[in-house]
């Protein structure tokens, strides 16, 4: 008995002029995505300035001391003259937003250019990012907004650790603006799993017959 030979596999399908033009029009994106890197480049030298003023600033460099009091003074409140814990903590704190920001533009940079741009075929590569692997648009959406939501929680808690020196206006203000940030994620997720599962409440079709009276 002869086994049956494997399919040979089909041809590509040609495309017309237009839709090829359309199609190849994706690669527009490629100068915003380089643009981010050279953002992300930005972060990082922001980050390393910010660090190295702080570790001046620990072993007593009165400029660095200087330069980390201004970026965290806030108008009205009292210039410590010396580091202290608060102080670290809000610098401490500008340092975790920005490695939160550079993990956002991580997930455009590599999400956008995999979703929308050309694959990267990184199946296998021991250092492919998890949600890589399922990524889509409505994915891509939802980890943005849960990356929002956790930048916007840093800024709220600087706020917070000076609450004395804002008014109430602007206490409710910062946490409305949060908690609009955590329904809009929560919207965008439910629209998700309404799209991947529309029958989740009971809009599929049932297999059993209806019952006549």
């Amino acid at each position: 008995m002869k086994t049956p030979s494997p399919q040979a596999p089909k041809p590509p399908r040609k495309i017309g002029i237009l839709p090829n033009l359309i199609f190849m029009s994706r690669w527009l994106q490629l100068p915003l995505y380089l643009g981010l890197i050279l953002a992300q480049c930005v972060y990082v030298y922001h980050f390393w300035v910010e660090l190295v003023d702080l570790i001046g600033a620990a072993m007593g460099n009165a400029s660095s001391l200087d330069h980390i009091l201004d970026a965290v003074a806030i108008p009205g409140a009292i210039r410590p003259e010396k580091l202290n814990e608060q102080t670290i903590m809000l610098v401490v704190l500008a340092l975790i937003d920005v490695v939160m920001i550079s993990n956002l533009l991580i997930m455009v940079i590599v999400g956008g250019y995999e979703t929308f741009v050309s694959r990267m075929n990184l199946e296998g590569h021991p250092d492919q990012p998890e949600w890589l692997s399922h990524v889509n648009a409505s994915v891509l959406k939802v980890k943005l907004a849960t990356a929002i939501i956790g930048i916007s929680s840093i800024h709220l808690l600087k706020t917070f650790i000076n609450a004395n020196l804002y008014d109430a206006k602007t206490l409710i203000a910062q946490t409305g603006i949060h908690i609009a940030f955590l329904f809009s994620a929560m919207a965008i997720a439910y629209c998700d799993r309404l799209m991947i599962h529309p029958g989740a409440h009971g809009d599929e079709p049932s297999d059993k017959p209806s019952e006549k009276h």
